[in-house]
């Protein structure tokens, strides 16, 4: 098993994981009763793209390891109504002052992202922009 996840109470949870003892929790989202206190599970579905995209970078580019560095993604998730799903993920890469990459790392990171678990799990039919935002 990987993790456990106990439902709490006004629409909270806590996740559990087992290895480590790790845990945190989460709420639904204020559009959907929630208090929004907390990453939705939603938000985590959308976070854990950014996620796997950066260690897949780091584990599959090791050379490169070094230069991913303090590299931010900010995640935007839009939701829709009927049915409530997930329909769009965009995700926006920014790098720290003095970042460096040639043509053919930033070709092989790009690569990477496009083929990480995550998005090879998400479902065809919701929308990935993935702006790798290079600088010049």
């Amino acid at each position: 098993m990987t993790a456990s996840v106990i439902y709490e109470s006004d629409l909270r949870t806590t996740c559990i994981h087992l290895r480590s003892g790790s845990s945190f929790e989460t709420d639904a989202p204020t559009d959907n009763q929630g208090k929004g206190e907390r990453f939705s599970p939603t938000d985590l579905l959308a976070t854990s793209l950014a996620s796997c995209i950066l260690t897949t970078m780091a584990i599959r580019a090791k050379e490169l390891e070094h230069i991913l560095r303090q590299v931010k993604i900010d995640v935007e998730k839009i939701m829709q109504a009927s049915p409530r799903r997930v329909s769009q993920l965009n995700l926006t890469f920014h790098y720290p002052d003095g970042f460096v990459a040639d043509a053919a790392q930033k070709a092989k990171l790009e690569e990477i992202a496009w083929t990480c678990p995550v998005k090879e799990s998400i479902h065809p039919d919701i929308k990935l922009n993935v702006d790798f935002n290079w600088p010049q």
